[in-house]
């Protein structure tokens, strides 16, 4: 029992008891396939609950006009005109501890990605296309005017609209120098003034906010890691010797994480100590942690191979770097205005650049690929098995989004490894699946019914992979332009799943694969088709991605998304979502340039009802029927045999 815990201790626990009672050996993990060989929980299975994630409604858009009014009442007191504020921290995170939710509790907008620009007769909250419907939902329309986060970005409005005289604050340790310069261009082309404020003034008006995080820091499993924290910061010294930095600052916590092969709880869904360290050319490197989050055991490992230093030193580390005149390069993606400042004005030569390990972390080592391969099984076996459980239960009527998503954070949880979600579940049934980054609460849960599509986009943390998966099934019957419109979906999801290109092809050049049988139908989707993918890290990592403006090379050992969609706002949404690892594509021998391909990851079925084989060239329904019995010779030894016999009419032949 020592060798198999689950997340919150209780399962194992109880399989113990039984087992004492029953006199039947307890689980083990080699064996876990009679585990899933149990029947499978139904809705109302009280282990169904979720819990690693919830269903409240976080967001208080009745709150807005109070706060926003405060806000104005602070500002001017400071002889301010008016306050930008992006969804960010410190780090750039993509998830954010509840104490940096300041976005959300000014605005009620709760998504990953936004703006509020606060002036003193109008407000505005820019989102983008992945949140217009949800920031209408949120965000009170009557205080704040919703602008598009890309194509009118907050620097370009304000260029245009912010009045002559206007002293526009902002808080630096939220913007990087890049995007402060820039907002900085934008008021001195419009007449007005970017003004750095500290500390935010957002922080001294919210009388509630939470505490900072002090998750413990963890050892992760040098099994998983496959190189050494030694080795690696021995690859990032030469690497600022190459840039001829003295210092190389890693603001992104992400890299401090697989550089030091540490893991924490600190942001929900990605297991990340918030941390910053510098690295210079030779000697040991410092490693900013709070030191609270360190265990005896944990504090003696690291102290092999960095000096531990509390956050708040680092401001004067870095003061001191600059005034000696040292050359410091901060990361351009995640670095705030704050740190460049510190330097510059303490007579030091920052610059700016991408951080390498970024780079490092994306092209996967042997043992993360396998960790990958290895987490990709176990997880195709509990969404399979979600996915057949649905299909029996949906068409009754009685399923609401909350028990699907509680149901297969189930699944996934009776695999006994399951740390978190890496993101919190995507359950969009009809209309809401067109929503492309819905949450479901309490409020907007909705029961889904027969003739729908339900659109479910998921994935897991384990230790040796993080997974992400979107699979779109139909509820009873489906009309024949679903059919049509999932059809050109998948066409687009086989043409990057088959895409032979050459060394030093980015995402950008990739993406149209994906949207041309969309644009041939007048259709298209507001988002990537890919991102990044980390080991047991980030599920959205750089600095690849398979986007319009995807500009890094893809290389082999990276892992990224393959997800077109369609929404049809009001009715459904469309998502196919397969991971996808870069490798060297078979020889041809005419090529003049090595070749790349991609091996698809994820495992489990897509679901053949909802295709129009008369829409499908025979390459296509080729690659589906290849891909349909590799994941039904892999997957059904690991499932219960009612799901079996589902699976294998699922990946039957689609002709």
């Amino acid at each position: 029992m020592e060798q198999f815990t689950y997340a919150d201790g209780r399962m194992a626990i109880r399989l113990f008891c039984d087992a004492q009672k029953t006199g039947k050996q307890p689980f083990r993990p080699p064996r876990w396939r009679r585990f899933a060989a149990r029947r499978p929980p139904t809705y109302s299975h009280p282990m169904s609950q979720a819990r690693f994630q919830t269903f409240d409604d976080r967001s208080d858009a009745g709150a807005a006009a109070p706060r926003v009014a405060t806000l104005r009442a602070a500002l001017r007191a400071q002889g301010l005109d008016g306050f930008i504020l992006p969804r960010a921290d410190r780090h750039q995170n993509e998830y954010v501890p509840p104490a940096e939710e300041r976005l959300a509790w000014l605005t009620g907008f709760t998504g990953s990605a936004g703006t509020a620009l606060v002036l003193p007769d109008r407000a505005l909250l820019f989102v983008d296309g992945r949140y217009t419907l949800q920031a209408r939902e949120e965000a009170d329309t009557a205080i704040f005017t919703l602008e598009h986060l890309v194509e009118t970005p907050p620097h370009v409005w304000i260029e245009r609209n912010l009045p002559a005289g206007t002293k526009l604050g902002y808080d630096p340790w939220l913007y990087t120098a890049d995007n402060a310069e820039r907002l900085a261009k934008s008021c001195t082309a419009a007449g007005a003034t970017l003004v750095p404020i500290a500390p935010d003034p957002i922080d001294a008006i919210w009388a509630e906010r939470p505490e900072p995080p002090l998750g413990p820091v963890i050892l992760h499993n040098p099994r998983y890691c496959g190189e050494e924290a030694g080795a690696k910061i021995a690859r990032v010294q030469t690497e600022a010797g190459t840039l001829r930095a003295d210092a190389l600052v890693m603001s992104d916590p992400h890299n401090v994480a697989w550089l030091f092969n540490i893991r924490g709880s600190d942001v929900a869904h990605t297991p990340l100590p918030l941390s910053f360290a510098v690295i210079g050319q030779d000697g040991r490197p410092a490693l900013y942690v709070d030191g609270r989050k360190l265990t005896n055991t944990v504090r003696d490992a690291l102290e092999q191979v960095a000096d531990l230093r509390e956050p708040d030193a680092l401001a004067q580390d870095l003061t001191t770097l600059g005034a000696q005149g040292k050359s410091v390069r901060f990361d351009q993606a995640t670095a705030a205005d704050a740190l460049v400042r510190i330097v510059t004005e303490a007579g030091g030569k920052p610059a700016r650049g991408a951080d390498p390990v970024t780079l490092m972390k994306a092209v996967k080592n042997p043992a993360e690929i396998e960790g990958a391969h290895t987490a990709q099984r176990r997880d195709g076996a509990a969404v399979t098995s979600f996915l057949a459980w649905f299909d029996r239960e949906a068409p009754g009527g009685k399923l609401t989004e909350i028990d699907a998503v509680e149901a297969l954070e189930s699944f996934r949880r009776d695999t006994g490894l399951l740390k978190d979600v890496s993101f919190p579940t995507i359950a969009g049934s009809g209309p809401n699946g067109a929503i492309v980054h819905y949450r479901v609460t309490r409020k907007s849960n909705r029961r889904i019914q027969p003739g729908e599509l339900m659109l479910i986009d998921s994935g897991a943390q384990y230790e040796d992979g993080t997974t992400d998966i979107t699979r779109t099934v139909p509820v009873g019957d489906s009309t024949e332009e679903m059919r049509a419109h999932f059809t050109l979906v998948l066409k687009g999801h086989i043409a990057i799943a088959r895409a032979i290109f050459p060394d030093g092809t980015s995402g950008a050049q990739l993406d149209s694969f994906a949207r041309q049988y969309l644009w041939q139908a007048g259709l298209d989707f507001d988002h990537g088709t890919g991102h990044g993918v980390g080991s047991y890290l980030s599920v959205h990592e750089g600095p690849a991605r398979i986007s319009k403006l995807g500009t890094t090379a893809l290389k082999r050992g990276m892992i990224l998304s393959n997800e077109p969609g369609y929404y049809k706002t009001g009715a459904y949404g469309i998502r196919i979502e397969n991971l996808v690892l870069v490798v060297e594509a078979d020889a041809i021998e005419a090529a003049e340039k090595p070749l790349n391909t991609f091996e698809t990851l994820t495992l489990a079925p897509i679901d053949r009802r909802l295709i129009d084989p008369t829409l499908m060239t025979i390459g296509e329904i080729a690659w589906l029927d290849a891909y349909h019995a590799r994941v039904a010779e892999t997957v059904a030894p690991l499932v219960d045999k009612q799901t079996e016999t589902w699976l294998r009419d699922m990946t039957r032949p689609l002709l």
